[in-house]
């Protein structure tokens, strides 16, 4: 059975929708992509429908390999569901203590909790999921220049821990910051 996740909803907001990505996502991704900022944040964007094949493709290739597990992230609207952002647990190895967490947002998404919901449902699973593993340790990187994913990590648990030296193909410093296991 496939692995479904619900962030549940808020006041302000619907519940979210979590699952492995699907072939029929191509034109949500593009669609998302298009978006200025997102593509600024991003080291891979997807602009054409060959990218977002490979995109899908890679995504299916992590669950696979049981390292790397991408969701992405719906609300419901009146004609069925809409694409609103990605979460992807990174490098979980057995025997590894640790593993990242990264997100990106839809543009029309942001500023309305989606984010820190939907990392807050995924890390709760990581550390349900890969406890037998020994996860005990989820990171959350961004470059210091984007004070909203600050925020979004404080609001999902993460709590600050560095500053990181910039590195390829980062060009700036960033933040590390780290949610442990409860």
């Amino acid at each position: 059975m496939p692995i479904v996740l619900r962030a549940p909803a808020t006041s302000a907001a619907p519940e979210l929708l979590l699952r492995p990505w699907r072939d029929g996502d191509v034109d949500a991704l593009l669609a998302a992509y298009r978006d200025p900022v997102l593509r600024n944040w991003t080291r891979c964007p997807v602009t054409t429908r060959a990218e977002a094949r490979a995109f899908l493709r890679r995504s299916r290739q992590g669950w696979a390999a049981d390292r790397r597990f991408s969701f992405a992230v719906l609300e419901p609207i009146s004609q069925g569901e809409r694409l609103v952002a990605c979460v992807v647990l990174k490098e979980v190895i057995p025997g590894r203590p640790n593993a990242e967490v990264g997100y990106w947002t839809a543009a029309p998404a942001r500023g309305r909790a989606v984010a820190p919901r939907a990392v807050d449902a995924v890390s709760s699973w990581a550390f349900a999921r890969f406890a037998a593993h020994g996860l005990t340790r989820l990171e959350l990187l961004h470059q210091v220049d984007n004070p909203a994913s600050c925020r979004v990590a404080e609001k999902s648990g993460y709590a600050f821990v560095e500053i990181l030296p910039a590195r390829p193909p980062f060009p700036r410093d960033g933040h590390r910051h780290v949610r442990r296991r409860a």
